[in-house]
């Protein structure tokens, strides 16, 4: 089941926003706060049996949201629920929605129905992708 999620510990939003952030304990605390502060910024969850299992963090802008944060534990990967978070966010929301990632998650957005353009290497070493998903009222 997929709630949005108003309310959320610290300690728990760290330890899901550093399943899919580099492990740069600054960086990961800044996101935490931005959650906390930027009204622009909401998130969901996923449940199994009332735990949670996973997050989607997004960020609404006023032509398209921005998917910035997409994570589920280790125990409960590969068993479709990314997916099912990001399938929820598109039937819920009638806008682009965009998501910038590295090669290693590339797949997983193209085979959900996301256009992938590369953006070069934005860091050293690292190049990045922009996914885009349009909505079927764009076309």
């Amino acid at each position: 089941m997929i709630h949005k999620i108003n309310e959320l510990s610290d300690h728990v939003l760290y330890e899901f926003l550093s399943y899919c952030m580099s492990p740069v304990p600054e960086r990961i605390k800044n996101e935490c706060m931005n959650y906390r502060t930027n009204v622009e910024r909401e998130m969901y969850g996923i449940f199994v049996e009332n735990k949670l299992v996973g997050i989607t963090g997004l960020i609404r802008g006023q032509q398209e949201i921005e998917v910035k944060h997409l994570a589920i534990h280790p125990v409960f990967r590969k068993q479709g629920l990314g997916r099912e978070l990001l399938h929820f966010v598109l039937e819920s929301n009638d806008t682009k929605l965009i998501v910038e990632t590295d090669k290693e998650a590339v797949n997983f957005y193209e085979k959900i129905g996301f256009t992938i353009t590369s953006l070069g290497e934005k860091y050293p070493g690292v190049e990045r992708f922009l996914c885009e998903h349009r909505p079927a009222t764009e076309y």
